[in-house]
């Protein structure tokens, strides 16, 4: 009874605000995923939902942060999360194990942001998963309550120490928390929940598959387009075009189109030049589709031949992420160094592999580290020179910048790392120089077939 009135409620929400909302997860996954913090940490944890005020730009749409949305599914601003063990001390206090806190309905203001959900809904805890849900104004006072009874509270320090950190979301949570418990011991928890985040549930394999899938679409349109004379921008549209249209939120990250020189360049985002004839371009694109990020990258001769050379560069990348993808499986590792060590693998056989044009190894010219772990984040939260395990999701994406010769190749690829080694999620898009050539090959020729009909019509 209780996922049918939220998913009339869902409906309704559609027919006031005129858009569905973000896909998510079952209530059940994110309570399992508190539960599963809880028994890790040593006293109450505090996170932070984003204000909305994040990103000022004209264009911007409120994001949340990611562990919050991770541990709550919770997608407005302003929102804040207390998870305490339960300790006999605790529940003889009668403090809950969890709690939902939200800003108060403007409802005023909702006429132009949309429909939110309020802690005195009567439907709060039916939208929300969550049992108890109160006003965000009575948080300070129920972490004072929690604190006597705790030494430690846990939250999110931010990410990097720079010169930034202070101003950073979780940089002016943790001073509110030092102005409002300062006798408490702060603890980072971002760790923990790093640690907890890397190994996909498949409730969270199936969506980034979903992910995966409509980012291969994007590439293969941009395999379909592909010709000289296009700017980077048009091919670039395309794609976020075809996987919004197929209800992804957003792009994954500045969308990278770099034809000649540009293709030497690892995050040129730019994409305004026009493309040539005999260029080789990279496209390094993703989408983002109810929260999770897919990250691919193909490397495409715009004429939809490669010159001897570029097959040849090509050809080693190619060699050496099917190395890597084949060494993938529980136990290895994403560190540059180290017996385990995947990128050792790649690095090994591009230097190993051809020469540059003054004969010397292409080694020097694979110049990043070999891939990441993918998620809600694109370059996802935790260690990233971890052991590998079942479960995790990441890239696997070698690469070389010959500048003197305007010519980069990178592959990249996403796996799912099993019991016994990896499965490809991205088997299915061009990977070899024949797939490629011939995809674009076939797709020029539908193009010219249709335009002879239609010209065979007038």
């Amino acid at each position: 009874m209780r996922k049918q009135l939220a998913g009339a409620l869902l409906l309704v929400l559609f027919a006031i605000t005129g858009s569905a909302p973000r896909e998510k997860e079952a209530f059940e996954e994110y309570a399992a995923r508190r539960a599963r913090l809880l028994e890790q940490v040593s006293g109450p944890v505090v996170l932070f939902a984003h204000s909305g005020g994040e990103d000022v730009s004209p264009e911007a749409s409120f994001w949340q942060e990611p562990n919050f949305y991770y541990l709550t599914g919770h997608d407005e601003p302003g929102a804040a999360l207390l998870l305490i063990p339960q300790t006999e001390d605790a529940r003889a206090a009668g403090l809950p194990k969890e709690t939902l806190y939200l800003s108060p309905r403007d409802k005023p203001r909702e006429r132009w942001d949309g429909l939110r959900v309020g802690p005195d809904d009567a439907d709060a805890r039916e939208r929300t998963g969550f049992a108890v849900v109160k006003p965000v104004s009575e948080l300070r006072a129920e972490l004072e309550r929690a604190l006597k009874l705790f030494p430690t509270l846990h939250t999110l320090f931010p990410a990097s120490a720079g010169p930034n950190a202070e101003h950073s979301h979780a940089g002016r949570w943790v001073a509110w928390l030092q102005e409002a418990a300062p006798l408490t011991s702060l603890a980072n928890v971002r760790g923990t929940l790093g640690a907890l985040r890397q190994a996909k549930s498949k409730s969270e394999q199936r969506l980034l598959r979903a992910a995966i899938e409509r980012s291969m679409e994007a590439h293969r349109e941009a395999l379909r387009a592909m010709k000289p004379g296009l700017h980077e921008y048009e091919i670039a549209a395309l794609m976020e075009y075809t996987f919004e249209r197929a209800g992804c939120e957003r792009p994954g990250y500045s969308l990278i189109v770099g034809s000649g020189f540009n293709s030497t360049v690892l995050h040129y985002a730019d994409n305004r030049r026009q493309m040539q004839a005999g260029d080789v371009v990279v496209i390094d694109v993703g989408a983002e589709c109810a929260g999770y990020t897919a990250d691919i990258t193909r490397t495409l001769p715009a004429s939809g031949k490669f010159t001897a050379r570029q097959k040849h560069i090509y050809e080693i990348v190619l060699g050496a992420q099917n190395a890597a993808i084949a060494a993938v499986k529980p136990g290895m590792t994403m560190a540059r160094t180290g017996d385990n060590s995947l990128y050792r693998i790649a690095y090994d056989y591009i230097n190993t592999h051809g020469k540059d044009l003054k004969g010397e190894p292409l080694g020097k010219y694979f110049i990043h580290g070999l891939g990441h772990h993918i998620g809600l984040e694109v370059h996802d939260a935790g260690d990233p020179n971890r052991p590998l395990a079942p479960g995790m999701i990441l890239t696997i994406e070698p690469g070389i910048y010959i500048l003197e010769e305007n010519l980069g190749v990178r592959l990249e690829d996403i796996v799912l790392v099993t019991e016994t080694g990896a499965e490809l999620l991205t088997s299915s898009l061009p990977r070899t120089v024949e797939e490629v050539e011939r995809f674009m090959a076939e797709a020029r020729k539908q193009v010219e077939t249709r335009k002879a009909k239609l010209e065979t019509r007038e």
